[in-house]
């Protein structure tokens, strides 16, 4: 396991495996920058404006003394080295960041964001328990890009990664055993935890399901929340490991214990300083220039909740996503990247990227409730059905996550006014939300 405090001062190394470490991150050449006009991605703070987030910081909900934990892939051994390739994760887009061809120092990853969006320093734990210990520092630009967006919507939340080995890509035996794993070290001694890769159902033994659903049920008796991205590939899942995309939703995000998290284009420009739409995340469809799709529709292993009886729309199997946020590449979270002694300045993309939004956003509810919520979804559905729903929520009504994926052809939804199996419930308004939740 290895630990920083603040990510600043030198590094070093104590007994058991543990790495403590804060350092300031070597200044290195800047080869791309999002930021730049024309610009294809937003700092954090317009984020935190566009989801009402910053009225919470103002008033001091700022995530202390919780912590939020992100189960991550570990980049392949020897990954440091420029132009060394880094896997995408299971269920995420290829090529989301194609520029990038390094491994990073999570360290100087986060000490460089800090620095040049004013943020407190990062506390981050680095579990290498499954992953093995000789690298825990490095780290590829999914669990960059997720770490740095929980940071920026709970900015004094502690955070935990748990790495999985580096061949859990390599086929869908490794993803699915190191799935369950993860999760399984994930919800133990943390009070939020996500997973932003996904796998489909299918890839899953009737065994592991039940294995999983066992972990998650422990997770809602000791107040854990749980959060996952609900897919990148529309109505289908990913077509992993050489094999062809299957109309499906995919795992953890399908289980009726997970909230689940949809992808969204946000709407115009974010430096107006206030929110002003946003549609499905869908490169096909022509609302985004990226090639993913917000995941979405019903499950083929879990009946239909209690909490989603009488939602307009709803099948007789489980409902995925639950609620949404920002996805799209071509106007997403500017974050930091460090690799081979490089920085990159990228927009974040995926529905890890919501996943990641909402897991900063139960942080801020925990410590607002003086307590830890765990199982939300209920609370969630609750508060979608009432009055305040327009006040809560975006909702999302235009777009799909339609998609063509040959030879099988379209899959996917509309998304409409309400819950539907694109965006969920929508995208929050973090200021009335979280309140709602925590009373």
């Amino acid at each position: 396991m290895a630990s920083v405090a603040g990510c600043t001062g030198s590094s070093g190394a104590t007994t058991h495996g543990t790495a403590t470490a804060g350092g300031t991150a070597t200044p290195a050449d800047v080869v791309s920058d999002c930021l730049l006009a024309p610009a294809s991605c937003y700092a954090p703070a317009l984020f935190r404006v566009e989801y009402g987030i910053q009225p919470l910081l103002d008033k001091g909900i700022d995530g202390r003394g919780e912590t939020v934990t992100v189960v991550a892939v570990a980049p392949s051994f020897g990954a440091t080295a420029p132009m060394t390739p880094i896997a995408p994760p299971p269920g995420a887009t290829a090529g989301q960041h194609p520029g990038v061809s390094a491994a990073s120092d999570i360290r100087q990853d986060l000490a460089a964001f800090d620095g040049m969006f004013r943020l407190p320093a990062a506390r981050i734990q680095v579990v290498t328990t499954l992953a093995g210990a000789g690298s825990p520092w490095q780290a590829a630009d999914e669990e960059v890009q997720d770490t740095e967006i929980v940071h920026t919507v709970a900015p004094d939340a502690a955070l935990r990664v748990v790495l999985l080995p580096a061949n859990v890509p390599d086929s869908a035996a490794n993803a699915t055993a190191g799935l369950l794993a993860g999760l399984r070290l994930a919800v133990s001694g943390t009070d939020v935890a996500l997973i932003s890769f996904s796998l489909g159902e299918h890839y899953f033994t009737k065994a592991q399901v039940t294995q999983l659903h066992s972990v998650l049920l422990g997770a809602e008796a000791h107040h854990v929340t749980v959060i996952a991205g609900s897919g990148d590939n529309g109505g289908f899942s990913q077509a992993d490991f050489g094999g062809t995309a299957v109309k499906e939703v995919s795992l953890p995000a399908s289980d009726p214990l997970v909230l689940a998290a949809g992808g969204t284009t946000l709407d115009g420009n974010l430096s107006a300083g206030f929110y002003i739409g946003e549609t499905a995340w869908n490169g096909q469809a022509g609302f985004a220039l990226s090639s993913g799709a917000s995941g979405g529709g019903f499950s083929h292993l879990y009946a239909r909740p209690a909490y989603q009886d009488g939602v307009h729309g709803i099948s007789a199997a489980r409902g995925v996503p639950d609620v949404a946020g920002e996805a799209d590449q071509s106007g997403g979270w500017g974050f930091v990247y460090t690799g081979g002694g490089k920085r990159w300045i990228m927009p974040a993309s995926g529905t890890g990227a919501a996943a990641s939004l909402w897991g900063g956003l139960m942080a801020l509810a925990d410590q607002d409730a003086h307590h830890d919520l765990g199982f939300v979804n209920p609370a969630i559905y609750r508060i979608a059905h009432g009055s305040r729903y327009p006040q809560t929520f975006h909702d999302i009504t235009t777009g799909s996550n339609i998609v063509n994926t040959p030879p099988i052809g379209l899959g996917g939804y509309q998304a409409g006014p309400g819950w539907d199996p694109v965006t969920g419930w929508g995208s929050p308004d973090a200021q009335v939300l979280v309140p709602l939740l925590a009373a």
